[in-house]
């Protein structure tokens, strides 16, 4: 009896011994996907009134959690069942990403068009359901790539592994998001510290307290354009590493030109296919 339990003890104990094992290998897997996903989502939580930004990040986080658990159990049942399923879900992904990313691109070069966006007013709502859809699209990516690494593993092992990653994603993007936006906070935080403690450190408090505020406009307006071209990045990592034959085409090129390429030429096609079917509506 005794034996038996130290022996279901030990069968545990290896079970999350394997599980810190493969959770730290597919972390590195994932990692590309994670950056692209902080970058991207950093540009979607931004720009709002500074006192919504923490709870419309809160929201999108939120959302996040409950893109996970729709894809996760999705994701184990077609493994198991149908994995032939999961590409194509990839590549619709894939043309939901390059068609934002290629409008966000256009719209940064036709200065007209970028300024009328510019000047209409933030749709909080809107914004955060855009947000939560390309959580969803990016989950989808972390999850598959995450689930590869452990295909070869008990179903527990890969149930284990695959949830930590994915929860431990939204976790860490999302907390990093927050930091982020309220970056200028901190800098006057430590702008008014160094007012009331006059010592050594009040000069340091002060000096980082002024970098962190003036930083804070450029580091938004630089993750419009970081998160744009972490889209096109994703959404033409997932066409050009899935389509065989462009995979060839393309292997001479650096891997981050190939599918930032990829992407722009792909969203431009969805792009160029709505503008030719809205002329059709309209005239027909």
């Amino acid at each position: 009896m005794t034996g038996g339990f130290f022996a279901i003890l030990d069968d545990i104990a290896a079970l999350l011994d394997d599980t810190a094992v493969m959770s730290k290998v597919a972390v590195k897997k994932v990692g590309g996907v994670l950056g692209d996903d902080l970058a991207v989502n950093a540009e979607q939580a931004a720009g709002h009134a500074a006192k919504r930004e923490l709870p419309v990040i809160w929201a999108i986080t939120k959302g996040s959690f409950l893109n996970k658990f729709i894809i996760l159990p999705v994701a184990f049942l077609l493994g198991a069942f149908a994995p032939w399923a999961i590409v194509p879900i990839l590549m619709l992904g894939a043309a939901y990403l390059s068609y934002e990313g290629a409008e966000k691109a256009f719209e940064y070069l036709l200065p007209r068009s970028h300024h009328d966006t510019m000047d209409k007013p933030v749709d909080e709502a809107t914004k955060v359901k855009s947000a939560i859809r390309t959580d969803f699209i990016l989950s989808i990516e972390i999850v598959v790539i995450a689930l590869g690494v452990v295909a070869d593993k008990p179903i527990l092992t890969q149930i284990m592994v695959v949830t930590l990653v994915a929860l431990a994603a939204t976790v860490g993007v999302y907390g990093i998001v927050a930091l982020m936006v309220r970056m200028d906070d901190m800098g006057l935080f430590l702008i008014e510290q160094s007012v009331k403690t006059k010592n050594r450190l009040s000069r340091l408090y002060r000096s980082l307290g002024r970098l962190l505020v003036a930083s804070m406009p450029k580091l938004i307006k630089a993750l419009g354009y970081i998160g744009t071209v972490a889209m096109l990045l994703v959404g033409g990592g997932i066409v050009v590493h899935h389509t065989p034959w462009l995979h060839h085409l393309l292997h001479s090129w650096p891997s981050l030109l190939a599918e930032l390429f990829v992407g722009l030429a792909f969203g431009s096609l969805l792009l160029a296919l709505e503008h030719l079917y809205k002329t059709m509506k309209r005239n027909g």
